[in-house]
């Protein structure tokens, strides 16, 4: 049976306020059917119970996250250029608090293509902005990469509806993380990052720990350094861009540096199982006019061949856009062009071989 509740504060977390404003009722039942020795040992328990709470409190209070930020001390007295000058300020220490942690994303970017070179998923995992987040990443590879909508997903606690309404308490149920997991049958090929500004989100230490007890690859992805996540994954990333204009507020700084490193792990990971040549994303999936002349642009870019032309190729490859590519540069018929393709595992450099 895997241990889902890692530590006091994490069952504390999602029971303590539950306990609490049930307490007289229990103290009082505790009396009438058990006596006063057990009357006092509730009184003792709920005791306990509130001082765990005050130090849990004041852990958080101490996250970076959490944090004021003497700059912006003044933010309702400044002037609306002030303000956007500082925001933009601010704003240019994420990418900065991004560059320690390089190795460490390129390692997550490994797992991550292993996973799909074993037909696994990349499946995020967060609450509040993190999740959303992860929501919006995967969504955008549809289109972007021309992926299944299995492929990459993004869940929140919560679920659907917590994308724009807040689920109060979800994030606070390791359980809760574990169960959507278990939902979509996660298996041992699949990668699994979960996202907590904070570090600390009792529904992302839930998933992680449900994933390694399958043996699906684990990634976490925190904004503050020494973050509890990271003690449940195999690859740990902390990017902490400081204290947020807004104090708390980390849809912000964090949630900025939380995209970058999203759009890292997707983008790199497509790259590198072809669903990029040279830098053009070949598998776009064409369903809007505006996708339409980018794919048939993609074509001239990646042949060199005209406009005219690479809407014939276009056609003729039945809308691929690597198809399109190898009919032209193997010259072959579009036919041959799919089997090679096929053969090549899509990635066009080798179909071209």
């Amino acid at each position: 049976m895997i241990n889902l509740i890692v530590t006091f504060n994490e069952y504390v977390t999602y029971f303590i306020t539950v306990i609490l404003a049930l307490s007289p009722t229990v103290i009082d039942h505790c009396y009438h059917y058990f006596g006063r020795t057990a009357a006092f040992a509730a009184v003792l328990f709920v005791h306990i119970l509130r001082n765990e709470e005050k130090l849990l409190k004041s852990d958080i209070n101490q996250l970076t996250t959490e944090s004021r930020n003497p700059a912006s001390s003044h933010l309702d007295e400044m002037s609306i250029l002030a303000i956007t000058q500082l925001m933009n300020q601010e704003d240019a220490k994420v990418s900065q608090s991004i560059t320690s942690e390089l190795s460490k994303i390129a390692d997550a970017i490994a797992l991550i293509v292993t996973a799909f070179k074993a037909d696994g998923r990349l499946i995020y995992m967060g609450a509040g902005t993190s999740g959303r987040l992860g929501v919006l990443d995967a969504a955008e590879c549809v289109p972007t990469f021309g992926t299944d909508p299995e492929m990459v997903q993004g869940l929140i606690a919560g679920g659907p509806q917590a994308m724009t309404v807040a689920v109060e308490g979800a994030e606070d149920n390791p359980n809760l993380g574990a169960q959507d997991l278990k939902d979509l049958t996660l298996t041992a090929n699949d990668a699994v990052v979960g996202l907590a500004a904070s570090g600390r989100t009792p529904y992302v230490i839930g998933t992680l720990d449900y994933a390694q007890h399958i043996g699906a690859a684990t990634i976490s992805l925190a904004c503050n350094h020494h973050a509890q996540i990271s003690q449940h994954a195999q690859v740990a990333i902390e990017v902490a861009p400081g204290p947020e204009v807004l104090s708390g507020s980390t849809r912000l700084k964090a949630g900025t540096a939380e995209k970058m490193v999203l759009n890292m792990l997707s983008t790199i990971s497509m790259v590198k199982i072809g669903k990029v040549y040279h830098n053009l994303m070949v598998d776009v999936k064409p369903t809007n006019e505006k996708l339409v002349i980018r794919a048939k642009h993609m074509i001239e870019l990646a042949t060199g061949v005209s406009a005219d032309k690479a809407s014939e190729l276009f056609i003729a490859a039945h809308q691929n856009v690597k198809t399109a590519i190898v009919m032209n540069l193997a010259n072959v018929p579009a036919s041959d062009a799919e089997q090679r393709l096929r053969r090549a595992h899509g990635i066009v450099r080798d179909a071209l071989q």
